[in-house]
């Protein structure tokens, strides 16, 4: 793997590569709208369907089977991201990874809407979360394989921007059959993944990626651990990490916060609280993520407004614990929507302007989707604990001490401002 100073200091001036041609006006709302179909899938799915179903099929011990269903299968989306992202690098394309991962997820969806235990929800899951990591890992290379680092902030804002989109259309669709006909809903979703993974690699056409000497597959494997003793990269993953820890510990059981601890309006479940927030949120995370993305390349500092984003979202924790009904639940999704929504956005050009090697985009990628993916491995466990012990409120404090850590994290990082 090669990390020279001559790598990274084009990343930084957007001199690696070949710019987006001009022409290629389709790209920018089309990462928008890829981007849209994770969380269309993660926040429809994994924040209200998923639940649902486990609540049906164990309703005693639904926050231990939901922590441990999203635990095991966060191990199979750590591990597969940073592989899939490798051997799209080793194909040289992107669009046929994008592709296959889409319709795989149709399928996998399909099925996961026709299991009826615990366990086999567990493998399906699993099989999904493989499917979602094959699309991720070529999508999140595209804005460093084709956009120059001068407009990387606009790039990573339409990323962005493609999060509250898929958030709220996911989890509105999803509570549309809650409780009565999940299969449906799992169908649904999983046939909107497929046709925009269609569209994306239909309109997003690419030219095959100019070839790089061959790399064993072993040492390949190997660099991943290189990788982060890159030490901006390093601490960029770490921060990206803490982040995620804290906002998953939370946000993984959502639907059972609003079911047994919030203090909701009279005829209001926890479904049709869902639907109501998820709207809320996306306004404000959409309006904080064009804004940060536009701001950060405005001024050329990237730093700031990744520690403002993590204390704000840290702060943000308490509103619930202080007011824990639906004016609190409201208020928090608003902040909680400006904080991650302005760190999405900048803290992903930020990393694009860390990444160790030119020529291995995916893969390093991949290897920060650990960040993503891991804490997904640790947030069920952690929050089942922690509810067990001492309850929701707890779970809302551990999360801000957690998000403020990785506030810290941003400040060793040298080569960004």
């Amino acid at each position: 793997m090669t990390t020279t100073d001559t790598a990274v200091g084009a990343r930084r001036t957007g001199t690696e590569g070949s710019p987006p041609a001009a022409g290629d006006r389709r790209l920018m709302p089309m990462l928008t709208l890829g981007n849209a179909a994770l969380y269309l899938v993660y926040l429809g799915v994994g924040g209200v369907l998923l639940p649902a179903q486990i609540e049906l099929l164990d309703p005693d011990g639904k926050v231990g089977s939901l922590g441990l269903v999203s635990g095991i299968a966060a191990v199979f989306a750590t591990l597969l991201n940073p592989l899939a992202g490798l051997l799209s690098d080793r194909s040289r394309r992107r669009n046929p990874w994008t592709l296959a991962g889409g319709l795989a997820a149709f399928g996998t969806l399909a099925l996961l809407g026709q299991v009826r235990t615990i366990l086999l929800v567990t493998v399906v899951w699993c099989l999904v979360q493989v499917a979602m990591n094959v699309y991720q890992a070529a999508l999140t290379a595209i804005v460093p394989d084709r956009v120059p680092a001068g407009r990387r902030g606009l790039a990573s804002a339409m990323v962005g921007i493609g999060t509250p989109i898929g958030s709220v259309i996911g989890v509105m669709l999803a509570t549309r059959y809650v409780p009565d006909s999940l299969g449906t809903g799992y169908l649904v979703t999983g046939a909107v993944m497929a046709v925009i993974a269609v569209l994306f690699t239909a309109l997003v056409r690419e030219e095959k990626l100019p070839p790089v000497e061959a790399v064993p597959l072993r040492r390949q494997l190997a660099a991943f651990a290189e990788t982060l003793k890159v030490a901006d990269f390093r601490w960029a993953f770490i921060g990206r990490f803490l982040m995620m820890l804290g906002f998953f510990a939370v946000s993984l059981f959502q639907f059972y916060i609003l079911q047994d601890h919030i203090e909701l309006p009279d005829g209001m479940d926890a479904a049709g609280a869902q639907a109501v927030l998820a709207p809320v949120d996306a306004v404000s995370t959409l309006a904080a993520t064009a804004l940060g993305g536009w701001l950060s390349d405005r001024i050329g500092r990237r730093k700031p407004f990744v520690a403002v984003s993590c204390v704000l979202a840290a702060i943000t924790m308490a509103v619930p614990v202080v007011m824990p009904d639906w004016t609190g639940i409201l208020l928090y999704t608003v902040l909680a929507g400006i904080a991650f929504g302005c760190f999405m956005a900048v803290d992903t050009a930020l990393v694009t302007l860390v990444l160790p090697s030119a020529s291995d985009n995916a893969r390093d990628l991949g290897v920060l989707n650990i960040a993503n993916a891991g804490p997904q491995i640790l947030a069920p466990f952690v929050a089942s604990l922690v509810v067990g012990l001492a309850g929701y409120d707890a779970l809302y404090l551990v999360g801000a001490l957690i998000i403020l850590l990785g506030a810290l994290a941003v400040a060793p990082i040298k080569t960004v401002r």
